[in-house]
């Protein structure tokens, strides 16, 4: 460094030195709009100053102390990023709880349709002797109400089991999610689940097993379906998005409903394991069934109130399931 630059350097130093303490001290105070206005003019002086510096200096202790002065005031404009804990603590306790609670209404809709169309099929078909046996031979009918249906349960290794289920439920479930912005997937995976649920009910019906059935759904079924119905309500409110973005664009209804399924993509999978371990490890089990029931009851309690009594907490408190501003990025203020 030749010493007329270092002259130079000690010379803006002098020159600057009151504006970028000035900048130093509101980095670190409070701001009302005239302070933040400041603030930033004297950002971008300070980043010209710096420019210079690195210009006719290189690296030097001032430039060093200035880059110090406007990492902080930087901070301050944009923020910080919260560490890994405090994210991971704010996911559980409030995005993802309130996330869910925005689709408690839908999912209840969507779980009445469900169950009525299920039912409906069932009564429509088992009621009629012709509509049976267009279903198959009368002798795998017998044999799938006997022993297929509950051998389902059994057949492999708790382990290999539940997670053979929790995959295909989780690709139900992904589906409503990815493609929830058509509008018309998430019903069409949703309508075609309940028919199929209700042709097995009918055979069931028929050969005077629907109580059976019904033992070795609900265990598991409470709390596997009602992650479905959450999931398929995700998929219709990101499709309502673009459809009715009320004062925001369609863009920007649709990242931010997309971000908040998202979160609950993540939620539901987390509860489609614990239904999983459910069917793989209880179900299919020599346990009483008021026993197997009990479990799947608690373990759909426990959901249920994470959504509803958590999540409503955090709705209250302002929570929507979107990412904090910082991550999501500042938005775009409007009227009304």
């Amino acid at each position: 460094m030749s010493t007329v630059n270092q002259v130079d350097a000690d010379a803006l130093t002098d020159a600057r030195r009151a504006e970028w303490e000035r900048l130093e001290e509101l980095s670190r105070a409070r701001l009302d709009g005239t302070g933040v206005d400041e603030l930033i003019v004297r950002y971008r002086a300070a980043s010209a100053d710096l420019a210079d510096l690195k210009t006719s200096v290189g690296e030097s202790p001032q430039g060093a102390y200035l880059s110090t002065i406007l990492v902080r005031a930087r901070l301050r404009l944009t923020g910080a990023s919260d560490n890994i804990l405090t994210q991971t603590a704010r996911f559980f306790s409030r995005q993802l709880p309130a996330a869910l609670y925005r689709l408690r209404w839908t999912t209840l809709i969507i779980a009445i349709a469900f169950i009525a169309i299920a039912v409906g099929t069932a009564a429509w078909i088992s009621s009629d002797p012709a509509l049976i046996a267009t279903l198959g031979p009368p002798d795998l009918l017998e044999q799938y109400a006997d022993e297929s249906f509950t051998g389902y349960y059994t057949e492999n290794p708790a382990a290999v089991f539940m997670g053979m289920v929790w995959t295909n439920n989780a690709w139900i479930a992904l589906q409503c999610v990815l493609f929830g912005i058509t509008g018309l997937w998430p019903v069409n995976v949703l309508v075609q689940n309940a028919m199929g649920l209700g042709v097995a009910g009918a055979v069931m019906a028929a050969h005077g097993r629907a109580d059976v059935m019904i033992l070795y759904i609900l265990p598991h079924g409470m709390l596997e379906m009602t992650s479905i119905f959450v999931a398929g309500a995700g998929g219709l409110h990101l499709f309502w998005s673009w459809v009715s973005p009320g004062h925001r664009s369609r863009a920007e209804s649709l990242a931010i409903e997309g971000r908040a399924l998202a979160t609950v993509a993540i939620g539901l999978v987390f509860a489609l394991f614990l239904a999983g371990l459910v069917e793989g490890f209880v179900t299919g089990w020599a346990l009483p069934w008021p026993v197997k029931i009990g479990i799947g009851g608690a373990a759909l309690a426990v959901f249920l109130i994470y959504m509803l009594v958590v999540g409503g907490r955090a709705h209250r408190r302002g929570e929507t399931g979107d990412l904090v501003e910082y991550e999501a990025g500042t938005p775009r203020l409007v009227a009304g």
